[in-house]
Protein backbone atom coordinates (compact mmCIF):
# COMPACT_ATOMS: atom_id res chain seq x y z
CA UNK A 1 0.00 0.00 0.00
CA UNK A 2 1.44 2.82 -1.05
CA UNK A 3 1.69 6.15 1.37
CA UNK A 4 -0.78 7.72 -0.77
CA UNK A 5 -3.58 5.30 -0.10
CA UNK A 6 -2.77 4.92 3.57
CA UNK A 7 -2.89 8.99 3.96
CA UNK A 8 -6.30 8.59 2.72
CA UNK A 9 -7.25 5.73 4.68
CA UNK A 10 -5.98 7.60 7.84
CA UNK A 11 -8.27 10.95 7.41
CA UNK A 12 -10.70 8.20 6.58
CA UNK A 13 -10.78 6.82 9.85
CA UNK A 14 -10.04 10.30 11.85
CA UNK A 15 -13.03 11.85 10.22
CA UNK A 16 -14.92 8.65 10.69
CA UNK A 17 -13.86 8.52 14.55
CA UNK A 18 -15.23 12.71 14.45
CA UNK A 19 -17.97 12.54 13.40
CA UNK A 20 -19.05 9.70 15.87
CA UNK A 21 -17.56 12.09 18.59
CA UNK A 22 -19.88 15.24 17.06
CA UNK A 23 -22.88 12.83 16.83
CA UNK A 24 -22.29 11.92 20.55
CA UNK A 25 -21.98 15.35 21.79
CA UNK A 26 -25.33 16.13 20.41
CA UNK A 27 -24.00 18.30 17.35
CA UNK A 28 -25.64 16.40 15.07
CA UNK A 29 -28.57 14.54 15.52
CA UNK A 30 -31.54 12.57 14.17
CA UNK A 31 -32.82 13.96 11.58
CA UNK A 32 -29.95 16.37 10.42
CA UNK A 33 -28.41 16.34 7.09
CA UNK A 34 -24.67 15.76 6.61
CA UNK A 35 -23.05 17.82 4.04
CA UNK A 36 -19.94 16.67 2.64
CA UNK A 37 -18.69 20.01 2.15
CA UNK A 38 -19.90 21.68 5.60
CA UNK A 39 -18.13 18.73 7.47
CA UNK A 40 -14.67 18.81 5.27
CA UNK A 41 -14.63 22.23 6.14
CA UNK A 42 -15.20 22.17 9.89
CA UNK A 43 -12.93 19.11 10.21
CA UNK A 44 -10.09 20.68 7.63
CA UNK A 45 -9.78 17.56 5.80
CA UNK A 46 -10.75 16.90 1.79
CA UNK A 47 -14.59 15.73 0.94
CA UNK A 48 -12.98 12.16 -0.03
CA UNK A 49 -12.23 11.16 3.70
CA UNK A 50 -15.47 12.57 4.59
CA UNK A 51 -17.49 10.36 1.77
CA UNK A 52 -15.33 7.41 3.53
CA UNK A 53 -17.02 8.11 6.93
CA UNK A 54 -20.25 9.03 5.63
CA UNK A 55 -20.31 5.06 3.84
CA UNK A 56 -19.68 3.88 6.43
CA UNK A 57 -21.74 5.55 9.16
CA UNK A 58 -24.39 4.30 6.81
CA UNK A 59 -22.90 0.56 7.04
CA UNK A 60 -23.49 1.16 10.73
CA UNK A 61 -27.13 1.84 10.31
CA UNK A 62 -26.79 5.16 11.94
CA UNK A 63 -26.66 7.59 8.59
CA UNK A 64 -29.45 6.69 5.50
CA UNK A 65 -29.20 8.05 2.46
CA UNK A 66 -32.46 9.80 1.30
CA UNK A 67 -32.84 10.71 -2.31
CA UNK A 68 -32.78 14.38 -3.31
CA UNK A 69 -31.52 14.89 0.02
CA UNK A 70 -28.29 12.83 0.55
CA UNK A 71 -26.91 11.79 4.12
CA UNK A 72 -29.25 12.22 6.68
CA UNK A 73 -28.84 10.87 10.56
CA UNK A 74 -31.47 8.08 10.92
CA UNK A 75 -34.62 8.60 13.52
CA UNK A 76 -35.67 5.79 15.52
CA UNK A 77 -39.36 4.92 14.99
CA UNK A 78 -41.95 4.47 18.60
CA UNK A 79 -41.14 1.05 17.94
CA UNK A 80 -37.59 0.92 17.18
CA UNK A 81 -37.39 2.66 20.49
CA UNK A 82 -38.96 0.53 22.74
CA UNK A 83 -37.26 -2.47 21.04
CA UNK A 84 -33.90 -0.82 21.90
CA UNK A 85 -34.69 -0.69 25.73
CA UNK A 86 -36.35 -3.55 25.89
CA UNK A 87 -32.74 -5.15 24.90
CA UNK A 88 -30.64 -2.73 27.39
CA UNK A 89 -33.51 -4.08 30.15
CA UNK A 90 -32.02 -7.84 29.15
CA UNK A 91 -28.96 -6.95 29.40
CA UNK A 92 -28.27 -4.37 31.86
CA UNK A 93 -30.24 -6.39 34.46
CA UNK A 94 -27.63 -9.31 33.56
CA UNK A 95 -24.97 -6.88 34.09
CA UNK A 96 -26.15 -5.63 37.38
CA UNK A 97 -26.53 -9.46 38.90
CA UNK A 98 -23.27 -10.20 37.74
CA UNK A 99 -21.90 -7.19 38.78
CA UNK A 100 -23.30 -8.53 42.32
CA UNK A 101 -21.75 -11.64 42.06
CA UNK A 102 -17.97 -10.27 40.70
CA UNK A 103 -17.30 -7.21 41.58
CA UNK A 104 -14.71 -6.03 43.66
CA UNK A 105 -14.67 -3.10 46.02
CA UNK A 106 -12.69 -0.87 43.97
CA UNK A 107 -15.48 -1.14 40.88
CA UNK A 108 -18.19 -0.26 43.78
CA UNK A 109 -16.43 2.28 44.84
CA UNK A 110 -16.13 3.50 41.29
CA UNK A 111 -19.54 3.32 40.48
CA UNK A 112 -20.52 5.58 43.85
CA UNK A 113 -17.96 7.94 42.53
CA UNK A 114 -19.41 8.36 39.20
CA UNK A 115 -22.68 8.42 40.70
CA UNK A 116 -22.00 11.13 42.92
CA UNK A 117 -20.16 13.21 39.88
CA UNK A 118 -23.42 13.02 38.08
CA UNK A 119 -25.20 14.56 41.62
CA UNK A 120 -22.89 17.37 41.40
CA UNK A 121 -23.76 18.28 37.86
CA UNK A 122 -27.33 19.34 38.29
CA UNK A 123 -27.10 22.21 36.59
CA UNK A 124 -24.64 21.10 33.30
CA UNK A 125 -26.70 18.87 31.16
CA UNK A 126 -24.48 17.72 28.98
CA UNK A 127 -21.12 16.77 31.59
CA UNK A 128 -24.22 14.66 33.51
CA UNK A 129 -24.89 13.07 30.44
CA UNK A 130 -21.31 11.85 29.83
CA UNK A 131 -20.76 10.89 33.39
CA UNK A 132 -23.89 8.75 32.89
CA UNK A 133 -22.10 7.05 29.99
CA UNK A 134 -19.27 6.08 32.26
CA UNK A 135 -21.65 5.14 35.34
CA UNK A 136 -23.36 2.47 32.45
CA UNK A 137 -19.86 1.61 31.10
CA UNK A 138 -18.54 0.82 34.54
CA UNK A 139 -21.87 -1.35 35.53
CA UNK A 140 -20.73 -3.64 32.57
CA UNK A 141 -17.48 -4.09 33.04
CA UNK A 142 -18.20 -4.82 36.83
CA UNK A 143 -19.68 -7.55 35.52
CA UNK A 144 -16.29 -9.31 34.57
CA UNK A 145 -17.91 -11.10 30.96
CA UNK A 146 -16.32 -10.27 28.36
CA UNK A 147 -19.54 -12.17 26.34
CA UNK A 148 -21.72 -9.62 27.74
CA UNK A 149 -19.45 -6.77 26.79
CA UNK A 150 -19.12 -7.53 23.49
CA UNK A 151 -23.22 -7.90 23.03
CA UNK A 152 -23.35 -4.22 24.44
CA UNK A 153 -21.43 -2.85 21.29
CA UNK A 154 -23.90 -3.79 19.36
CA UNK A 155 -26.23 -1.38 21.20
CA UNK A 156 -23.50 1.54 20.75
CA UNK A 157 -24.85 2.80 17.25
CA UNK A 158 -28.23 2.57 18.19
CA UNK A 159 -27.99 4.58 20.89
CA UNK A 160 -26.09 7.56 19.26
CA UNK A 161 -29.61 7.66 17.81
CA UNK A 162 -31.56 8.54 20.65
CA UNK A 163 -30.80 12.37 20.06
CA UNK A 164 -30.62 14.98 22.90
CA UNK A 165 -30.04 13.74 26.54
CA UNK A 166 -33.39 13.45 28.93
CA UNK A 167 -30.78 14.78 31.93
CA UNK A 168 -32.36 18.32 30.92
CA UNK A 169 -33.60 19.12 34.45
CA UNK A 170 -32.16 19.16 38.05
CA UNK A 171 -35.24 17.22 39.31
CA UNK A 172 -34.48 13.85 36.98
CA UNK A 173 -30.98 13.81 36.98
CA UNK A 174 -31.87 13.77 40.90
CA UNK A 175 -34.26 10.86 40.29
CA UNK A 176 -31.72 8.69 37.81
CA UNK A 177 -28.93 9.43 40.67
CA UNK A 178 -31.14 7.51 43.25
CA UNK A 179 -31.85 4.89 40.89
CA UNK A 180 -28.02 4.69 40.17
CA UNK A 181 -27.19 4.28 43.96
CA UNK A 182 -29.94 1.54 44.68
CA UNK A 183 -28.61 -0.24 41.74
CA UNK A 184 -25.47 0.37 43.72
CA UNK A 185 -25.96 -0.15 47.28
CA UNK A 186 -27.26 -3.46 45.94
CA UNK A 187 -24.05 -4.74 44.32
CA UNK A 188 -22.29 -3.84 47.48
CA UNK A 189 -24.61 -5.91 49.18
CA UNK A 190 -23.93 -9.04 46.94
CA UNK A 191 -27.69 -9.40 46.19
CA UNK A 192 -27.97 -10.30 42.90
CA UNK A 193 -31.77 -10.56 42.65
CA UNK A 194 -31.86 -6.86 44.03
CA UNK A 195 -29.32 -5.19 41.31
CA UNK A 196 -31.34 -6.70 38.73
CA UNK A 197 -34.65 -5.43 40.05
CA UNK A 198 -32.98 -1.66 40.38
CA UNK A 199 -31.10 -2.04 36.96
CA UNK A 200 -34.69 -2.66 35.01
CA UNK A 201 -36.49 -0.05 37.02
CA UNK A 202 -34.30 2.40 36.27
CA UNK A 203 -33.94 1.73 32.44
CA UNK A 204 -37.82 1.32 33.01
CA UNK A 205 -37.91 5.26 34.19
CA UNK A 206 -35.64 5.76 30.75
CA UNK A 207 -37.86 4.74 28.32
CA UNK A 208 -41.02 6.75 30.03
CA UNK A 209 -38.55 9.64 29.99
CA UNK A 210 -37.62 9.13 26.11
CA UNK A 211 -41.27 8.26 24.86
CA UNK A 212 -42.52 11.66 26.54
CA UNK A 213 -39.91 13.53 25.00
CA UNK A 214 -40.94 11.55 21.58
CA UNK A 215 -44.56 12.72 22.16
CA UNK A 216 -43.57 16.52 22.84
Amino acid sequence: MNDTIQDTLSQGEAAYVRLIAAIRAGDYGPGDRLREIEIAERFSLSRTPIREALRRLESDGIVEHRPRIGAVIRTLSHTELVELYEMRIVLERTAAELAARHAVMAEVDELNALNACIAESLSVSAQAAALNQQFHQALYRAGRNRFLIEATRAMTNALLLLGPTTLADEEHIALVCRQHQAITDAIRSRDEEAAGAAAEAHLQTALRQRLSVMRA
